[in-house]
């Protein structure tokens, strides 16, 4: 089955331009999903709005928006208000500027779709703007109305093709001031550093989203699985919570835990405080030569 496009339109870079369809580059249809039912019927429940005050139904065709302005008190939306001030559809990704990649917080990104040329035509304008993207190294930044509202949308190449990203608006995007201003400026020992560092690498890997496991997800159809089956339903254990409560400690068990089988204990890190004892013997045995050589004299 041919893949459904989410919008068809042009993609314009000043005055080249080619028909191009955008596909949802993710989907959530895999996942399991429940309905609501009535648990003495087993049928299917809907939902209704309902008065607040009253109690009563309200039904669709008396349903209309509202924006709060204060306790109780709002200003009424009406649609034919709504649809007069959206913004017409030109059907055109209009590319406004390209950036360097890198220059993109990844907080902005939203939503990912497919670009590909819509037809034959299409293909050589397509290929030149998705080339000249590649060889700059630069993403596009670009506008777009979808499902009646404008976005701002970044424009990679991707292979043979175009990955797009929708972009939030900077109202969409938290800064971390305010959850990040209490955290203190902290001189870490350079033994703790050491210890961190080397866990990291040997845990360090390729980015791999095929090594992905939705454990709940998983855990969930073996659930509906069984109870289908007629089997008692097997109930993960979740691992206990180490009794570690020294940080240094915790650091050292890790480098412990995640050595590789076979390897000794020489191959963590060597660290100042373990270097220590040593020292202290070699103070103590050069005092004792010191100490023969004044009696020999």
């Amino acid at each position: 089955m041919a893949p459904r496009a989410n919008w068809k339109g042009y993609l314009k870079l000043s005055l080249v331009s080619c028909a191009v369809a955008l596909y949802p580059a993710t989907s959530a249809s895999e996942r399991v999903r429940f309905h609501t039912l009535n648990r003495e019927t087993g049928n299917r429940v809907k939902r209704q709005f309902i008065d607040a005050e009253t109690g009563e139904v309200v039904e669709s065709d008396q349903q209309v928006k509202g924006y709060e302005i204060g306790k109780g008190s709002f200003i009424i939306m009406e649609d034919e208000e709504l649809e007069a001030i959206r913004i017409e559809s030109t059907h055109t990704i209009d590319i406004e500027s390209f950036v360097p990649r890198e220059q993109v917080d990844e907080r902005y990104l939203d939503t990912p779709y497919y670009i590909a040329p819509d037809d034959k035509v299409a293909q050589e304008a397509f290929a030149v703007i998705r080339d000249a993207m590649q060889e700059k190294g630069r993403a596009g930044i670009a506008r777009v109305v979808m499902a009646r509202r404008e976005r701002m949308i970044l424009l990679e190449p991707l292979g043979k093709g175009i990955v797009a990203t929708l972009l939030r608006y900077p109202y969409e995007v938290r800064s971390e001031d305010a959850y990040f201003e209490g955290i203190p400026s902290l001189k870490l020992p350079a033994e703790m550093k050491n210890l961190a560092g080397h866990i990291i690498e040997t845990k360090a890997a390729d980015f791999d989203p095929s090594q992905f496991e939705d454990r709940y997800e998983k855990a969930v159809v073996d659930l509906i699985q069984s109870k289908q089956g007629g089997r008692a339903p097997k109930t993960p254990q979740a691992p206990k919570p180490s009794n570690v409560v020294n940080l240094m400690d915790a650091l050292r068990k890790s480098v412990d835990a995640d050595r590789p089988k076979g390897k000794t204990k020489e191959t963590a890190p060597q660290t100042s405080a373990r270097r220590a004892p040593a020292k202290s013997a070699a103070r103590k045995s050069r005092t004792s030569a010191r100490g023969q050589t004044r009696k020999a004299s």
